[in-house]
């Protein structure tokens, strides 16, 4: 473990003459200028309160009212109609002011009351607009009369003044809570395809049992709680699928994004570094300042929740025993870097001044120069939090609970984010670009599984020759908030003697804490070997072509998905991830995409009907996903409902055997778009280099697929392909090989080419034209 010197303030030292006291004037000049940046956060935060509380008005308003209102007094008329003479009846003042000053005070005050009311009337107006979804469902050219007038409704108050990151949030509306009844029903109708007709009347009479009965009392717990918390699913979403969690969140919870696929902006792995350190910073002010725009619906101005947006930096998760949390702190000037077994401490601001893109790569290759060992236990430790969470926790509590073993695990806790310095070399590179880009995305979902602190809300990697990637927790936020740091950071950090000093000295001087850290590190190789990728670009048409056979392009993708996943195995219970961000706090929500609709038209395709009746079939199945997607997104989901109908019951204590089998489902093809989130910021035209491969995630079932794809520009499409070794019947080459035929074949059907003949493959299932 390198050698630590700490800067502090002050040094005591006893001596024949009395205590001898030094100040550092380095240390307190630097702890003056935190104090002055925290105080200017401070004022900026509450300055933006009072600016984000009056949205859509502005704080200039109420001067505006104030002066209306003493106009009006003076040309001998009433506005209020005798509530400012009321007020001046009862105005707690002196005798010694003047009447016409206790006029004036009541004025002010009458109208105070008017701007707050007037405030209340748009907000309420705004979350109203908010509330109308039904504009999502119309066909297209076709808008009735209550959207049109909701469009210009909607225009006139979300296009006016620049609005901060989180002036929207108190006008979005509340998540709805589902009627059981309707929910039932589209679980019923969601697995209907996967079922013989006798599972399928046991689970239907399970499900009547649970609406007549049970569901009904839990229902009455949600409402309750739909009134009373912003969100009626995030917080239990959090703390029930994240935090309880006892596995490892290595692979298991954590997700990738990766660098630009086919240029690297330098092969200087400290230029780098410099640079794109210094844009998360630049970042991180403006989002200090609510200075980001707020998220909106593409092509609308429609606001998505930026809630998530509050814990992108200083953010940790935490082990416990029995759950995790997450623990986020106000303010952080330094970062943590990993490099050769060896934890510094970079502090990336100097006299209250963030450190240029240059002088942070000079910082950073001091330590790719530094020839110190790591010292014992350190090279390791950050197998802790890749390993399972219980051992972690006790060893947490047990090492590192006092002395210089605690200030050194919340230096790294409370750092604004965790860097990788990586002595790999990654990317689509060498003799066999495909397994490159392969070993590139295993490498970084679980690097060396302790060269990584999977706990923090981020961990960026720089490899040996230039390529970076990104490594997200998940608890604390989805993909997409992420996605829009990480774009930034790309398109930012690809165009352009002070302290520095090692923070890790002797934190693991415990032999029995090695020993844990080396079961931790066991348990997470293990693991990781296991996991199976592949990652491919396929550049051969993409969403232009698709959109111009008249078909959604995610359903495309989602159709060729069902289509490759029944050649390979048949249909099964499939996940696609949707956001409910147009609502206050939310998250995601399920959509079912192996559909009734969709089963229909691989049968019917893989049995050889005739292609009009493929195509008819292929149009049904896409607008019902696409149904499905939008009922998703607008609160009509069937998984969080019955998700939180499941944790009501486990709190009242009852049984429901029809929503312990729902959550027992296993999701054997889990899949999610991970779009750009900022087309702006990149010329994919005249630059369609400059680009991100997307990201992705591990298999959510043992025996099962995960699926990530982007679709870039008009003419390419990334997949990221996750599954295990250990299952036989997974293959994530084979699987997206399949991808691809199945590409190829929807796009011929619908653009009326010839499809290549069928080659019998082995382990095929039969196709029954009458099922």
């Amino acid at each position: 473990m390198a050698e630590a010197h700490q800067a502090v303030a002050f040094q005591f030292t006893v001596t024949p003459e009395g205590i001898d006291l030094q100040l550092s004037h380095q240390a307190l000049s630097e702890i003056y200028l935190s104090g002055v940046r925290s105080w200017k956060k401070r004022v900026i935060r509450l300055k933006n309160n009072v600016i984000t509380g009056v949205y859509p008005a502005s704080p200039s308003s109420w001067l505006f009212v104030v002066i209306a209102i003493l106009a009006t007094m003076y040309t001998r008329s009433d506005p209020s109609m005798g509530l400012i003479a009321k007020i001046q009846e009862h105005l707690p003042v002196s005798q010694s002011m003047s009447s016409q000053c206790q006029a004036v005070l009541s004025a002010v005050l009458f109208s105070t009351m008017l701007w707050l009311l007037l405030i209340f009337t748009m907000r309420l107006c705004l979350k109203q607009l908010l509330s109308y979804h039904r504009w999502m469902f119309e066909q297209h050219g076709k808008m009735s009369n209550t959207t049109k007038v909701w469009v210009v409704s909607s225009g006139a108050h979300l296009s006016g003044r620049k609005p901060l990151l989180y002036s929207y949030q108190g006008s979005l509306p509340n998540l709805p809570v589902p009627v059981v009844k309707d929910t039932v029903k589209r679980y019923l109708e969601s697995v209907r395809p996967l079922m013989d007709d006798t599972q399928y009347e046991r689970t239907t009479k399970l499900a009547e049992e649970f609406e007549s009965s049970l569901g009904n009392r839990l229902q009455w717990y949600l409402k309750l709680k739909s009134l009373w918390a912003a969100n009626y699913v995030s917080d239990w979403w959090e703390e029930y699928v994240y935090l309880r969690g006892r596995s490892p969140i290595m692979v298991n919870s954590n997700y990738y994004g990766m660098d630009f696929l086919f240029v690297t902006p330098t092969p200087i792995q400290s230029a780098r570094a410099g640079n794109s350190i210094h844009s998360f910073f630049l970042y991180r002010r403006k989002l200090n300042k609510e200075e980001i725009k707020p998220s909106r619906i593409p092509g609308t101005v429609i606001p998505l929740c930026a809630a998530q947006c509050e814990r992108i930096f200083h953010t940790t998760r935490i082990p416990g025993e029995e759950t995790d949390t997450v623990q986020h702190w106000q303010d952080s000037d330094y970062i943590v870097v990993y490099h050769k077994g060896r934890y510094f401490r970079l502090r990336v601001y100097q006299a209250g001044r963030l450190l240029s893109p240059r002088e942070i790569e000079f910082q950073i290759q001091r330590i790719l120069d530094d020839p110190a060992a790591p010292s014992k236990g350190e090279a390791h430790l950050g197998a802790l939090t890749a390993g399972d969470r219980i051992p972690w926790a006790k060893a947490r509590t047990k090492f590192f609970s006092t002395g210089l073993n605690k200030r050194s695990l919340d230096c790294i806790e409370k750092a604004a984010f965790f860097v990788t310095l990586d002595d790999d070399e990654q990317g689509m590179m060498g003799d066999d670009p495909a397994a490159s880009l392969d070993n590139y995305a295993k490498n970084l979902l679980h690097g060396k599984c302790y060269d990584r602190w999977f706990d923090k809300s981020f961990s960026v990697v720089f490899y040996k020759n230039g390529k970076c990637g990104i490594n997200a927790e998940h608890s604390w936020a989805d993909a997409p908030v992420l996605a829009h740091v990480w774009e930034v950071g790309l398109k930012t950090g690809a165009y352009f003697p002070w302290f520095l000093k090692s923070i890790m000295t002797y934190l693991c001087q415990c032999f029995s804490c090695e020993e844990q850290i080396s079961q931790s590190l066991d348990v997470a190789q293990k693991l990781a070997d296991d996991i199976d990728f592949h990652v491919f670009s396929f550049q051969e048409f993409g969403k232009g072509k698709v959109k111009k056979c008249r078909v959604s392009p995610d359903a495309f993708i989602q159709m060729c998905l069902q289509l490759a996943y029944f050649r390979q195995n048949n249909f099964c219970l499939t996940y696609e991830a949707s956001m409910t961000r147009l609502f206050r706090e939310g998250r995601t929500e399920t959509v079912r995409s192996c559909s009734n609709e969709s089963s229909a038209f691989v049968r019917a395709f893989e049995g050889g009907e005739a292609p009009d009746v493929c195509r008819r079939l292929l149009r049904a199945a896409s607008e019902k996903h696409q149904l499905l997607y939008r009922m998703a997104m607008t609160g009509g989901g069937i998984d969080r409902h019955l998700f939180c109908l499941y944790v009501v019951s486990k709190y009242l204590g009852v049984e429901s055997p029809f929503l312990k089998e729902v959550l027992s489902e296993p999701w054997r093809l889990s899949t999610s778009q991970t779009g750009v989130q900022q087309v702006e910021l990149f010329d994919l035209v005249n630059h369609p280099e400059y680009i991100s491969c997307g990201g992705g995630f591990g298999p959510v079932a043992d025996d099962g697929y995960g699926v990530s794809y982007s679709l870039i520009g008009d003419n390419m499409i990334n997949f990221h392909i996750s599954c295990k070794h250990s299952c036989p019947q997974t293959d994530a080459h084979k699987f997206g090989s399949q991808i691809k035929k199945a590409l190829h074949d929807i796009i011929n059907l619908l653009s009326g080419a010839q499809p290549e003949p069928k080659k019998p493959e082995a382990g095929r299932p039969e196709v029954k034209k009458d099922q």
